[in-house]
């Protein structure tokens, strides 16, 4: 499926009409709504409840539509989940309530942590005083758990996983800078038994921006359908970047043509009708 950019940001993005086209036109059964939880980013006073606001509008779209959606706490600026970690616990107690008994709610507790966030003592613990927390709303829920390093070392999750059920841990890349290696290493955990779930991947570097790498995207990509691990690209939305799926021209109500999209775009969407072999 497709992951939003910041829903902070590109709120208009958050609608049935773009909803139903991922799912009808582009062949998709997910999405990830990004809320960024930095105070820099935007989530900060009265702006957290109508960031909060647009969590529920896209959830309850989905559980319209029969897609998947994917409740990302979108850690990037702030580096550590631990500095939010109160509003982390009051939201997904908030949001596990309200929607314990729909199925196809993925709780993505913290997006990428960096920086001097390391798994053993700080993701980890966070993710110990949060998944409870959604557990007693909603005890079957899928939550997947950011990894350090942009989400791209999951090997220290290997080495020390959680103890909970229904858990998987969040690879990220971007294609144009991650490559054999990082494949590498998603193979050996996978082979080792680790469960993971690429919530987000780009076809540029890591950035977001630069040029595509269709090349290795394909190899990623491949990958990912033979081990069996689910995606979602990023990103949905008309930001002038190379990782935006639509121009900044393109509405973002749905019914797109080629017109409406990047390179990026239009790539993915043939990639998700099966039109790329």
């Amino acid at each position: 499926g497709m992951s939003t950019h910041g829903i902070g940001w590109f709120p208009a993005f958050v609608n049935e009409g773009a909803f139903r086209t991922l799912r009808d036109d582009w062949n998709t059964n997910v999405v990830r709504l990004a809320m960024y939880t930095g105070a820099s980013e935007g989530y900060t006073g009265s702006a957290m409840a109508t960031h909060e606001a647009l969590v529920r509008k896209g959830i309850d779209i989905c559980i319209k539509l029969d897609m998947y959606v994917i409740v990302d706490w979108h850690i990037l600026a702030d580096q550590s989940p631990s500095v939010r970690k109160a509003d982390a616990i009051r939201f997904f107690d908030e949001i596990s309530r309200e929607y314990a008994d729909y199925p196809n709610i993925v709780y993505e507790i913290c997006n990428e942590p960096n920086g001097y966030s390391q798994w053993d003592n700080d993701i980890k613990p966070y993710a110990e005083e949060v998944i409870p927390v959604i557990r007693k709303n909603d005890p079957d829920s899928v939550i997947i758990v950011g990894t350090p390093t942009w989400s791209q070392d999951i090997d220290k999750a290997l080495s020390n996983p959680l103890e909970f059920d229904n858990v998987m841990y969040a690879l990220h890349f971007y294609a144009a800078t991650h490559t054999d290696w990082l494949r590498q290493r998603a193979q050996n955990c996978v082979s080792r038994g680790l469960p993971i779930f690429v919530s987000e991947f780009g076809c540029c570097d890591a950035s977001g921006n630069g040029a595509n790498d269709f090349n290795q995207t394909k190899k990623w990509l491949d990958l990912l359908d033979d081990l069996g691990v689910s995606y979602c690209n990023w990103n949905l939305a008309n930001k002038n970047e190379s990782s935006s799926a639509f121009k900044q021209s393109a509405s973002a109500n749905g019914n797109w043509t080629e017109n409406d999209m990047n390179p990026s775009g239009s790539w993915i969407r043939k990639w998700f009708r099966g039109e790329i072999q």
